[in-house]
C-alpha cells in the first residue's frame, strides 16, 4: 500500500475507460511508459469493471478511484480494488468515508478556506482542482507562504506546456491529466503511442 498518492510518480494519468476490455492494455501502456498511478474515473459505467481489472492483471499498477463524490463510491472503489482515491470536492460526510477506507485519498480543493479546513481536520495532501480555473501557479504559489504544510495535486487543465511550472512549485508533488491518452489513440487502440507519450510526461521533472 502506499502512503502518499503524490510521491509515486511526477504525473498522474486521469483514465476515463469507456469499454472495459481498453482497461489492461492501456495500464500496461502507461506503466512501461514509467507513470505508474493511474486515476480511473467513476464517470463511465466501465470504471468500476477496469480498476478491478487493472488491479488483477497489471501489478505494477497502482490503480485508483476518481470523482469520488459519495461514501458509496468509496466502498465501490474500494471493493474493485481501487489502492487510492481522489474526489473533486469534499463534505465531512465524504471525507469520513474515505478515511476509513484506510487507502490514501486526495480531497479536492480550490480555495483557501477548503486548504485551512482539511488541515484543521489533519489532512495535508489534496487535489487543486479545477487547477487553471482556480487561479493555476500564481495561486498556488499564494498558498505556500501561509500554508507550507499542503501539499498538492493540481489538475484540470493541467498540459505538457504548463506542468513543468505546476512540479517546480515545492508544493506540488505531483499533476493529473489525461493528454497521454488523446481519444484518437485509444480509440485506434495505439497502445505504444500512449506509452510513448507517457514516457514523455514522466520525464518533465527531471
Amino acid at each position: 500500500m502506499t502512503s502518499s498518492v503524490l510521491d509515486l510518480a511526477p504525473v498522474v494519468p486521469v483514465v476515463v475507460v469507456e469499454e472495459a476490455a481498453d482497461a489492461v492494455p492501456l495500464a500496461r501502456a502507461l506503466v512501461a511508459g514509467g507513470l505508474p498511478a493511474i486515476e480511473v474515473t467513476l464517470r463511465t459505467p466501465a470504471a468500476l469493471g477496469a480498476i478491478r481489472a487493472i488491479a488483477a492483471e497489471v501489478p505494477d499498477a497502482v490503480v485508483g478511484a476518481g470523482t469520488v463524490i459519495s461514501p458509496a463510491n468509496v466502498a465501490d472503489a474500494v471493493a474493485a480494488g481501487a489502492r487510492f482515491l481522489v474526489s473533486p470536492g469534499w463534505t465531512d460526510t465524504l471525507l469520513g468515508a474515505m478515511r476509513e477506507s484506510g487507502v490514501p485519498f486526495l480531497p479536492g480543493v480550490s480555495t483557501t478556506s477548503e486548504v485551512v479546513a482539511l488541515l484543521e481536520r489533519g489532512v495535508s495532501e489534496m487535489k487543486f482542482f479545477p487547477a487553471e480555473a482556480a487561479g493555476g501557479t500564481a495561486y498556488l504559489k499564494s498558498l505556500a507562504g501561509p500554508l507550507p504544510q499542503a501539499r498538492f495535486c493540481p489538475t484540470g487543465g493541467v498540459s505538457p506546456a504548463n506542468a513543468p511550472a505546476y512540479l517546480a512549485l515545492k508544493n506540488v508533488g505531483c499533476v493529473g491529466g489525461s493528454w497521454m491518452l488523446p481519444a484518437d489513440a485509444v480509440a485506434a487502440k495505439d497502445w505504444a503511442r500512449v506509452e510513448t507519450l507517457a514516457r514523455e510526461a514522466a520525464s518533465l521533472r527531471a
